[in-house]
This record gives C-alpha cells, sequence and structure tokens, in this order.
C-alpha cells in the first residue's frame, strides 16, 4: 500500500448495502420484517395483536400481565420463524383458561382461544 491509497475498513456489513469503485454499483432491496407465516399463523397473529390492544384496556393484574408476556413472546416468534411452537400454543391455552373471566368479556380472547382449540 503506497502512502497515497486511503485505509478502508469495513466492520459489520450484515443487512447493508455497498459499492466500492470508480464504477461500482449497489442495489439493495429489503422485503418485510420477518418470515413469511402462513394463513393459520397469520390469523394467529392477528388474534394475538387483537387480544395485547385489548388487555390494555382493562385493568392490569397477575393474570393479565403473565398473558400478556405470553402473547407479546408469541407476536414476537411468528413475526421471527413464521409459526408459533406447539409449546407456546399450549402456554397460551393454559393462561387463557386460567382467565374464562377474562375471556367472557373481551370478543379477542375468545376468538385467540377458538384459534387454540379452547
Amino acid at each position: 500500500m503506497s502512502g497515497d491509497e486511503p485505509h478502508v475498513s469495513f466492520g459489520d456489513v450484515s443487512h447493508s448495502t455497498f459499492a466500492v469503485g470508480s464504477h461500482a454499483h449497489a442495489e439493495s432491496h429489503h422485503h418485510g420484517g420477518g418470515v413469511s407465516a402462513d394463513p393459520a399463523a397469520e390469523e394467529l397473529l392477528a388474534a394475538v395483536r387483537e387480544l395485547r390492544a385489548d388487555l390494555a384496556r382493562v385493568r392490569a393484574d397477575d393474570r393479565t400481565a403473565a398473558l400478556d408476556t405470553a402473547l407479546a413472546d408469541t407476536e414476537a416468534e411468528i413475526t421471527r420463524t413464521g409459526q408459533a411452537a406447539p409449546t407456546r400454543r399450549e402456554r397460551l391455552r393454559e393462561l387463557l383458561a386460567d382467565s374464562q373471566a377474562l375471556m367472557s368479556v373481551l370478543a379477542s380472547a375468545g376468538a385467540l382461544a377458538g384459534l387454540l382449540g379452547i
């Protein structure tokens, strides 16, 4: 390397677009934020999001906090992988079964429970 040449260093370039050189061309295409889910997972994701929104409107207690945490984890998993693992679905079933009074008040809880087979 001669004294006239600049020093160039690239760090982490994941999810980046760059071009080097006088005739270089860089083009980037980014699609969505997560993995494409099947229609059943998309329906489950929509129900999870709806129930989370409804939970924000009710008085919070330990049960609703645990349910919201499980819903957030489920939403993240579906967004990241395109599906909810059977163990995650089972945890939601348990929490919803423990919240029967909540399910009778919130239609979104009933819709999610139906998708989970409760």
